[in-house]
């Protein structure tokens, strides 16, 4: 595995994860795959939220922990939203349609994508939000590191 590129940033509020997620998704091109990585409660959600608005999804953006994928078409590029932290087997994500979303002309983001590692693609941004209460309560470093496995 190769890190080609870092970009980190901080965040000290919910606006402001929703802001780099916006920010980072207006940046977004056809094909990519960004890989969400997190604990519980540390901002996943929100920073999806931002990313749906940064593409144009006007409609409101919720984790698809029950249906595992949640389609967006009304941005400026289709928009795949995966929760894996349910999945069962590579071949539950066949199922969901996986592999047509990734090879798509969209754009793909899952969270938990540590459950599905051996299927992701060989190119893809790992986005990791952690928190630190240390510093405050809704203190978060985001940080994108493009991966070639």
């Amino acid at each position: 595995m190769k890190v080609e590129k870092v970009y980190k940033r901080e965040s000290f509020s919910a606006e402001e994860t929703f802001a780099i997620g916006k920010e980072l998704a207006a940046q977004a091109k056809p094909g990519e795959v960004y890989c969400l990585y997190g604990d519980l409660g540390c901002g996943k959600t929100v920073f999806s939220q931002g990313f749906g608005a940064g593409l144009g999804v006007k409609e409101p953006i919720s984790s698809p922990t029950f249906t595992i994928l949640k389609e967006y078409d009304e941005g400026r590029m289709p928009f795949y939203h995966f929760d894996v932290y349910r999945i069962g087997s590579d071949d539950e994500m066949d199922e969901i349609g996986y592999y047509e979303a990734i090879d798509g002309d969209g754009v793909c983001l899952i969270e938990w994508a540590e459950l599905i590692y051996d299927i992701l693609p060989p190119q893809y941004k790992k986005v990791t939000i952690k928190k630190d209460v240390e510093k405050g309560f809704d203190y978060r470093t985001i940080t994108v590191e493009e991966i070639t496995r």
